[in-house]
């Protein structure tokens, strides 16, 4: 009997394993995501990040601590940009690890969104133009080109309470701060290829008055310190009580370059703040410390792979979030 001739006798006695429906599968991210529903998502990203990167050059600084903050705390969901409308629900931002993050990267993301509302509205979320918008301004500051698949939902609520614990302070021993990267699947040296972030920016003097000022009852500064550059500093920061807004640059070498010397001034005791500094000497971080002093190449690929790596950290898709028609609130 043949094979057909089988199956068309059996049919009446064969049990369908599933009787309902497949479940639709929630869309992956692609690179392509907006091609046919927004084709100019690009396009706009890039001009709007050229301006303001332009006007001012610590943007591109402020939008990847904005980036980073956001995916560690909840996913890459743009939750740290809602605003709670009551003092009965809290924000993101009103942890105050999040205080300092500047105004000026939050404003990037908005004008995008304003700009692809108007050219595609409901199609582009909020957590997607991030992402795309702080890979472009690291390109734009001399980083690495890397891919951004696109394809996030926005999340409907903020994650207030779960700041604390997710984000390194810089106080922190560095074993504690070595498990937070973990907790998220981190490994050592793809955390110290992200620290490399730091050879953009600036710190406020209040993190790391402490290093520079009384540092113990021995000694008047940390030890681990270049003591020219904690002359610097103790001019610079001398009335940081007084005014909070005193800040310097995480690298006082290259500062509006994004490269390897911030792995190089660690090694010379330039390191801004303790966490940083401990990096060099500590038998953990010290290799990898080297290896990007010396190669920036290596560098920039594996702050590349791990900044991938960021941007896919508890993504939304389908209708596990939403897209935003603002970005500080939700639909």
């Amino acid at each position: 009997m043949s094979p057909p001739l089988l199956l068309l006798l059996l049919l009446p006695f064969l049990v369908p394993v599933q009787s309902h429906r497949p479940t639709k599968q929630p869309p992956q991210l692609t690179t392509d995501f907006y091609a046919k529903t927004c084709p100019n998502f690009p396009k706009i990203i890039q001009e709007v990040v050229t301006d303001k990167q332009m006007a001012v050059p610590s943007t591109a600084a402020g939008v990847l601590r904005l980036f980073f903050h956001d995916c560690v705390v909840g996913g890459c969901d743009a939750s740290l940009f809602l605003i709670s409308p009551t003092s009965a629900h809290h924000s993101e931002r009103d942890n105050d690890i999040n205080h300092s993050l500047p105004g000026d990267a939050f404003e990037v993301v908005i004008r995008a969104k304003t700009r692809l509302e108007i050219e595609c509205p409901g199609v582009a979320s909020c957590s997607d133009i991030l992402a795309e918008a702080t890979r472009d301004l690291l390109a734009m500051v001399g980083g690495p080109f890397y891919p951004v698949p696109l394809g996030r939902r926005d999340s409907r609520e903020a994650h207030a309470d779960d700041v604390e614990g997710h984000i390194a302070r810089p106080t922190m021993p560095l074993t504690q701060i070595i498990n937070i990267f973990a907790a998220k699947g981190f490994s050592v040296q793809e955390m110290v290829a992200l620290a490399g972030a730091h050879t953009i920016g600036f710190s406020h003097c209040s993190e790391f008055a402490n290093r520079i000022f009384n540092f113990s009852a021995t000694q008047d500064h940390d030890p681990t310190m270049n003591p020219t550059y904690v002359a610097a500093l103790r001019k610079l920061c001398a009335g940081y009580q007084k005014n909070p807004t005193l800040a310097a640059f995480n690298d006082p070498m290259t500062a509006g370059k994004f490269d390897n010397s911030y792995y190089v001034n660690l090694q010379n005791g330039f390191g801004l703040l303790a966490s940083d500094q401990i990096m060099a000497s500590d038998p953990r971080t010290k290799p990898f410390v080297d290896d990007y002093a010396k190669d920036g190449t290596k560098f920039f690929k594996d702050f590349a792979k791990a900044m991938e790596k960021v941007g896919s950290l508890e993504i939304k898709t389908g209708d596990k979030g939403e897209v935003r028609k603002r970005c500080d609130t939700p639909n």
